[in-house]
């Protein structure tokens, strides 16, 4: 009787996506072993690639939407919903992400997450009542203001017009009016995926730690965050919610403090939720056999990332199942994770080439690495 292998893998980025990788997997797999099983449930850490993921694992529908980008013009972005038809999953960065930006045009005190409050909000007219919101990789640095406006909030200055969009403006908030907001997102829940602990403000806040990537001088940086100090005692004033002293309140240039402060928001790490929404402990109880990967892995990987997330699951399952990662490329003290839950770690790659070329041979490079690692369990 064949053995049953769980392929629970990220994606390879810029090469394959978390199912292609699977399909991949199996087709070595099975070059060895015929009749093995193979169960997919592709993974995610909560970063790119969430989405398609959560939509693939559970067969859900990708939704394509345009709406405004960070630099307030529109840009196409998507999100899914999953087989359950009740779940939404966004990535920030589809609407707000820093991609959308070049070195010339990247400016975080007008950047908005504008775009961000559109899809939840068009998520929550479908009748959505949970939405996975993952919040890596953004442009802004707008404390989530322009995703609450999005929502139907106002920020008002002290003559109550509304103030521009972007960071750089909210010294000037003196009021917010949520007297216009939707009212079915009373009744919406939002799990935040993120792995940042950073507060919104400080030397450890979203402006200090991340605004520079977003284009901002150390005059901007000195503005965002003082702006955000202000935004965060007028929320706690006018809102009494605390978002200055809540850990992961400076992701995103400050949406997790926006989500928080305007939405019924949890935070949790990506992967956690990830692994619960693809019912993952459930499956490796059918396993023989775990395989799991990512584009690349190093000392790194154990601090949230995918592969590592599914291999601590097997071995809280199954302590003596045994997890094989594959990766790209394999980085610097790679064998610190053997005591991690990881039995064995395999690089795909065959030999030099260029980048372009490893990207584009990615699936036979995964084909041929899996035959192998299942001729030897054979």
């Amino acid at each position: 009787m064949g053995k049953t292998f769980l392929l629970a893998p990220d994606s390879f980025k810029e090469s394959m996506t978390a199912k292609e990788v699977c399909a991949a997997m199996e087709i070595g797999i099975r070059r060895a072993i015929p009749d093995a099983e193979c169960i997919y449930v592709p993974m995610a850490d909560g970063g790119e690639g969430t989405v398609q993921s959560l939509v693939d694992a559970t067969g859900g529908t990708i939704i394509n939407k345009e709406v405004t980008g960070p630099l307030g013009t529109p840009v196409m972005a998507q999100y899914g919903i999953l087989g359950d038809g009740k779940t939404g999953v966004i990535e920030m960065s589809s609407a707000s992400g820093i991609h959308y930006v070049t070195k010339e045009t990247k400016n975080p005190l007008i950047t908005t997450t504008f775009g961000t409050g559109e899809l939840i909000k068009d998520c929550v007219e479908r009748g959505i009542s949970e939405i996975i919101l993952g919040i890596g990789g953004s442009a802004t640095n707008d404390g989530g203001t322009g995703m609450a406006a999005a929502l139907g909030y106002k920020f008002l200055d002290g003559d109550g017009k509304e103030l521009p969009q972007g960071g750089g403006y909210l010294s000037g908030l003196v009021h917010i009016d949520g007297s216009n907001v939707m009212k079915e997102l009373e009744n919406v829940t939002i799990l935040v995926a993120s792995d940042v602990t950073n507060p919104l403000c400080g030397e450890h806040g979203a402006s200090v730690v991340f605004g520079p990537q977003k284009g901002a001088t150390p005059e901007m940086v000195e503005i965002l965050d003082c702006n955000l100090q202000h935004y965060g005692e007028i929320v706690q004033q006018q809102l009494s919610v605390d978002i200055l002293n809540v850990p992961g309140a400076g992701a995103a240039g400050g949406l997790g403090a926006g989500l928080l402060a305007f939405t019924n928001s949890t935070m949790k790490k990506g992967i956690e939720i990830v692994m619960e929404y693809t019912n993952l402990k459930e499956k490796l109880k059918l396993a023989d056999y775990v395989m799991t990967g990512e584009g690349g892995i190093d000392f790194q990987t154990k601090f949230g990332k995918a592969p590592f997330g599914v291999a601590q699951a097997a071995k809280s399952v199954n302590k003596n199942i045994k997890v094989i990662a594959l990766a790209g490329y394999i980085g610097k003290d790679v064998e610190t994770l053997y005591d991690e839950g990881f039995d064995a770690i395999f690089g795909i790659v065959p030999g030099a080439s260029d980048i372009d070329a490893l990207l584009a041979q990615g699936k036979q490079n995964v084909i041929r690495t899996s035959e192998s690692v299942a001729r030897l369990l054979r």
